[in-house]
């Protein structure tokens, strides 16, 4: 038997997550561990669809929140508990900590509301505290760095395509919720070389790979 793991990505758009998401997963695969890769809001057939949805249609703040919620939890029952109910190490492209800065801070919405959601959402029937990641890496990016990253990216969601001043706000509640979970939190300077960041996604990774090893006969 193995001892689940899992870690979220967190960062504005352009910090540079994808990248080191596959890097990471090869790093664990090679040790043997079986991965899931996957992403919020997403991870499921039909949160993909709410993805849709909250990235491209206008909306009221209150259902934004309210679909990223509910993603989350098709998401948590049919992948993340699942998996790590398995043994098997979850790398995940945002979680909560997105909607606090998203939602949250960039939109301005009732942080005490998300947190009733996140209390609703994340719960664990039977133990004490939510389901929060083992480890999350904020790949923290100056937001004018991210915007000129993002330009010739791709075609730019709603998000996406917010003034560099929603992105302050949005690195602001990042900031918020590191200073509330300091202990989950590993602050990652995006605004380096490639091979840098990597180092320290690394260095930061590397408490949770001894505390989580392979068990059993097979290890």
């Amino acid at each position: 038997m193995t001892r689940g793991l899992f870690i979220s990505f967190e960062g504005i758009d352009g910090a540079g997550k994808s990248t080191h998401i596959e890097g990471l997963a090869s790093l664990f695969r090679a040790q043997g561990r079986t991965v899931v890769l996957t992403r919020e809001p997403g991870g499921t057939r039909l949160s993909e669809k709410l993805r849709e949805l909250v990235l491209h249609e206008g909306m009221d703040p209150l259902t934004e929140a309210l679909l990223m919620f509910a993603a989350r939890q098709e998401h948590i029952v049919q992948v993340i508990r699942p998996a790590l109910a398995k043994g098997d190490v979850v790398l995940c492209d945002r979680f909560t900590d997105a909607t606090f800065a998203y939602q949250g801070a960039g939109r301005g919405f009732d942080w005490s509301v998300l947190e009733t959601l996140e209390q609703l959402v994340q719960h664990q029937a039977g133990q004490t505290g939510l389901l929060q990641p083992d480890l999350t890496i904020w790949f923290d990016l100056p937001p004018v760095v991210a915007a000129e990253r993002l330009v010739q990216a791709r075609v730019p969601d709603k998000f996406e395509a917010q003034p560099v001043a929603f992105f302050e706000q949005v690195r602001s509640g990042y900031a918020r919720r590191c200073a509330q979970s300091p202990d989950r939190f590993a602050q990652i300077n995006a605004h380096q070389a490639r091979d840098a960041v990597w180092q320290q996604v690394q260095a930061a990774v590397q408490p949770h790979m001894a505390r989580h090893p392979l068990e059993g006969p097979d290890a």
